[in-house]
């Protein structure tokens, strides 16, 4: 958890319900608050003009999302959208900058999170860039497991469906599918009830 949900709450911080399909901003809006999620899960994607999304990151209870324009003052580079009926807190802008001036180690944490997202994307980037969808698809699951994210840490189930892997990469929902399959077949994977492990 980056702030502690009692710390935002004592600074004015409230909650806010969001029903499953909802945005919670969009893309090229101005950031007027800071989003922690509470329970739920909310995906933060780029929609292009056909309606199809670049998925940018997954958001698991306790991570904040929409950061970016908080610190450059810039329109939001993505939209938040509810994958189910989630609950959020939000803490207005200006007072959750003097936050971060108030508690330095909380600064750091925030700080450490928007590292580990600009790493994950030089990740993704790299490995589309010179690899196959195989290659692709296993490094992404493998830095998953490593950094215990959008993977189930007791069972190893890939959290993330095949469209939202799609997303993810850029790659078509055929592709992917046909890839786990191979993958599968491979031992490199299990499928389970359709379910993906790793």
């Amino acid at each position: 958890m980056i702030v502690d949900i009692n710390t935002l709450l004592a600074w004015g911080g409230v909650y806010k319900q969001v029903a499953s399909g909802d945005f919670v901003f969009q893309e090229g809006g101005t950031a007027v608050f800071y989003y922690q999620l509470v329970s739920g899960s909310i995906r933060w994607a780029n929609i292009n003009e056909e309606g199809r999304e670049f998925l940018q990151v997954m958001i698991e209870p306790g991570e904040s999302f929409g950061e970016l324009p908080l610190l450059d003052g810039q329109p939001y580079a993505a939209s938040a959208i509810a994958n189910e009926d989630s609950i959020v807190i939000r803490l207005q802008k200006d007072v959750f900058l003097n936050l971060l001036r108030d508690h330095p180690a909380i600064h750091l944490e925030f700080s450490k999170l928007m590292i580990e997202r600009i790493r994950f994307k030089f990740y993704v980037i790299k490995e589309l860039a010179q690899h196959d969808p195989e290659h692709c698809i296993s490094r992404l699951f493998a830095y998953f497991k490593q950094r215990k994210k959008n993977i189930c840490p007791e069972c190893n189930r890939i959290k993330l469906t095949r469209q939202q892997i799609a997303d993810m990469t850029g790659m078509r929902v055929e592709t992917v599918i046909r890839t786990i399959r191979n993958l599968h077949k491979k031992g490199q994977l299990m499928i389970d009830k359709g379910k993906v492990y790793c």
